[in-house]
């Protein structure tokens, strides 16, 4: 009897996607198995267009997650896995029932290493490989392919369009710029941002800056300081949009953030910059044609997301990462 197997996500886009090798895997081991993954109904569209998988459910927080529970629950899953390890998947699971595997996040360690700079970890796999431990139980051999994010057709015919009718990239290299992050302390300063697109530009590439609504002000300077060589994309595509518009980049450019993920993903190159997190805590890009830009300060890292401002008031971890340190490894990057 092929196995149903439930997968539990809520967030965020990064996290969501590091799951892909493990879903790839799941469904080599298993190809009549059914697969549905519960996540936020915003981060849906980062799997709607998977094969691998069965069935995407988007959870709205609007929605009591009892009314999730029970619908889960009359599924009737011979394998639940909790990829999450948070206090609502931990509710969800009471409400769903039936034995669940999950996998291990090493919170005790990541404290240490904040609180006291002292790197205790003995398990230092990716996270990648950590979700591997929720699967257990099914006989799956682990998968170092790269994460993977399917784009429709439409989604890039739209990037496409968008690109053309600004007439950037058509003529010159596309390099994507993801400035935006969920909190403060992952955000590499804006000088340092339009120094970097004056400097990309002279150097005969395109510029497109993607991000949400909340990076439309950041990505307005940036486009005006490229001298009609940038166009902002900021809060005009949805994930699947954005995911289009990295894969016709030849790299991208971004923090600590899930963007720099969906770049892998899509198979674009990535200069990532970390800056109060470290590579430690098992997030940086997977086997993906990347570069971490880091600069070894005492004081990395403060926090485990990022913060609404740096302890010691300089952010030297980010504000020290200078526009030639990014060219320089832009330059290096495989093709």
């Amino acid at each position: 009897m092929a196995p149903s197997i439930l997968l539990v996500r809520f967030s965020s886009i990064g996290d969501i996607l590091l799951m892909t090798p493990l879903i790839r895997a799941l469904r080599t081991r298993h190809p009549e198995a059914r697969i549905t993954v519960v996540t936020r109904d915003r981060f849906a569209p980062l799997l709607a267009q998977s094969p691998r998988i069965t069935e995407v459910i988007g959870w709205s927080e609007t929605t009591p997650i009892r009314e999730l529970g029970r619908r889960l629950k009359a599924m009737e899953f011979t394998h639940r896995l909790d990829t999450h390890g948070s206090l609502r998947s931990l509710l969800l699971r009471r409400l769903v029932g039936g034995r669940w595997t999950s996998y291990p996040k090493n919170r005790l360690a990541r404290t240490v290493l904040i609180k006291t700079k002292k790197n205790i970890y003995r398990d230092t796999r990716h996270v990648v490989e950590r979700y591997f431990d929720a699967a257990r139980d099914l006989d799956v051999t682990l998968d170092t392919g790269s994460l993977e994010m399917f784009v429709s057709h439409a989604s890039i015919d739209e990037a496409n369009a968008f690109l053309a009718a600004q007439a950037i990239g058509t003529e010159r290299q596309l390099i994507a710029l993801a400035p935006g992050a969920a909190h403060f302390t992952k955000r590499w300063p804006l000088h340092h941002w339009t120094a970097l697109v004056q400097r990309l530009v002279e150097a005969g590439n395109d510029i497109v800056v993607v991000g949400g609504t909340k990076e439309r002000e950041v990505a307005a300077s940036m486009e005006s300081a490229a001298l009609g060589r940038a166009v902002s994309a900021a809060g005009r595509f949805d994930l699947a949009g954005t995911g289009a518009l990295l894969k016709r980049a030849r790299a991208l450019i971004a923090g600590d953030t899930g963007v720099m993920h969906m770049a892998t993903a899509v198979g674009t190159p990535v200069v990532t910059m970390l800056g109060p997190t470290v590579q430690a805590f098992g997030f940086y890009p997977y086997h993906a044609k990347a570069t971490v830009v880091e600069r070894p300060l005492l004081c990395r890292p403060c926090s485990a997301n990022g913060g609404p401002a740096c302890p010691l008031k300089h952010h030297r971890c980010m504000q020290d990462l200078q526009p030639d340190m990014i060219l320089d490894a832009l330059r290096k990057l495989p093709r």
